[in-house]
């Protein structure tokens, strides 16, 4: 007995995997390293990835356009600095898809209107108010590996915005989300997280994973392999962040949503800032310098209130863009400008006092005098004179037990120690 069987249905075409890659600087820097960015891209693509590229500006583009700016006006208006600094990564990608182009793949550059990043009209550290990223999906569902500018958007207005320094970090974190992606991919020049920078101290361990937390304590503390946004931003969408070599395959260090970090006693880290002002201005209420700043896209770090002055840091920012948002106020303000700042990162140090007891005694060892001490729920700072910044961050490395050689339960064990 013969069964009659309905032909089966066709298979549905299998659901392409979607990436979204950001490439910093460092591997953007020369023609060289756009092509071997090109080769990945394109690599990637003859896999059948959907590929989309955040390029930052070729090496130190955009430090030489600031300096061109200022060569031209004492205060650059903000919206034609935006206009200028905003070229550097049109090139980075115009250039990169031609590279494509030359690899037998279409490629296409957008910048940040054409991508989708829509902000407010604070120039030079715009938020992203909105992101409708429509003609980059249908660029990808075309097959072409889309190049999309770092750093920028565009205002209700129509104007060039940028982001802040490190803003490409950033774009590719929204873009991500917008697509609905749990990662983004971001390549530098150096394999990973490291719990010190390893050019400072040379036996810096490289961290497997951490969370979105303890990075942003480290960020925040002056590490710069991720910008501080962008990790507020991944951890707000869910995103988790792999941060690896452009110049290899190895794992890098992840940055995962969901970790549970505020009980526990490991130290994650030491950061440090080479150049971080403290400012002394008098006749002012924290509220009217926290509002100047403000203005001025600047966010105030530590605010010490004596009888007849304020002291404040203003991490991050410039200290010319401080300085004139205190003329804005009608207010001089005194510039403390040989400091630095060291910090010890620790998700726990707010409930772990002998943390800061054995940080101040381990600087005091060293013959380093801290000239402003600051302590949040996840790290400790110390501001020391500029020339003891990088021999600050060697003595607290060593006194927590953060070298290359340390195991993971003698990590845990330094934090517990008082």
């Amino acid at each position: 007995m013969s069964v009659a069987l309905a032909p089966a249905p066709p298979a549905a075409p299998p659901v392409p995997r979607r990436v979204v890659w950001k490439f910093g600087g460092s591997s953007v820097a020369d023609p060289d390293k756009l092509r071997a960015v090109a080769r990945r891209l394109v690599a990637a693509h003859r896999q059948g990835v959907q590929v989309v590229a955040v390029l930052s500006a070729m090496g130190d583009t955009t430090d030489d356009l600031v300096r061109l700016a200022y060569e031209m006006a004492a205060r650059p208006p903000s919206r034609e600095l935006d206009a200028l600094l905003s070229v550097g990564e049109s090139v980075s990608c115009a250039l990169t898809a031609m590279a494509v182009h030359e690899l037998g793949e279409r490629a296409i550059s957008f910048n940040g209107l054409q991508a989708g990043f829509r902000t407010d009209d604070a120039h030079g550290n715009a938020s992203l108010w909105r992101m409708d990223p429509h003609r980059v999906v249908q660029a990808l569902d075309d097959g072409v590996i889309v190049l999309v500018t770092g750093y920028q958007g565009m205002s209700a207005g129509g104007d060039v915005t940028t982001l802040g320094r490190g803003g490409s970090d950033a774009s590719a974190i929204a873009l991500a989300a917008a697509l609905g992606l749990r990662q983004c991919d971001i390549f530098t020049d150096v394999t990973g997280v490291f719990t010190a920078d390893p050019r400072v101290v040379p036996g810096a361990r490289q961290l497997d994973s951490l969370g979105h937390e303890e990075m942003l304590q480290l960020a925040e503390a002056g590490a710069q392999v991720l910008q501080t946004r962008a990790v507020e931003l991944a951890a707000a969408h869910q995103v988790d962040i792999h941060v690896r070599s452009t110049f290899s395959t190895a794992e890098g260090t992840w940055i995962r949503r969901g970790t549970t970090v505020f009980e526990q006693a490991r130290i994650t880290g030491v950061a440090h800032r080479r150049r971080d002002a403290v400012y002394t201005v008098r006749g002012l209420s924290p509220a009217t310098v926290s509002g100047a700043l403000a203005r001025r896209g600047s966010a105030v770090g530590s605010i010490i209130a004596d009888t007849d002055r304020l002291r404040f840091t203003a991490p991050g920012s410039e200290v010319p863009d401080v300085v004139a948002a205190l003329a804005d106020a009608g207010v001089p303000v005194d510039v403390r400008d040989d400091l630095g700042s060291v910090s010890v990162v620790c998700p726990a140090v707010g409930n772990r006092p002998e943390i800061s007891a054995r940080m101040l005694a381990a600087l005091e060892r060293g013959g380093i005098e801290p000239q402003l001490v600051t302590s949040t729920p996840g790290r400790v700072s110390a501001h020391v004179g500029m020339d003891l910044v990088d021999r600050a961050a060697a003595v607290l490395h060593d006194e927590f037990g953060l070298d290359a050689a340390a195991a993971p339960a003698e990590l845990a064990a330094a934090g517990e120690r008082g």
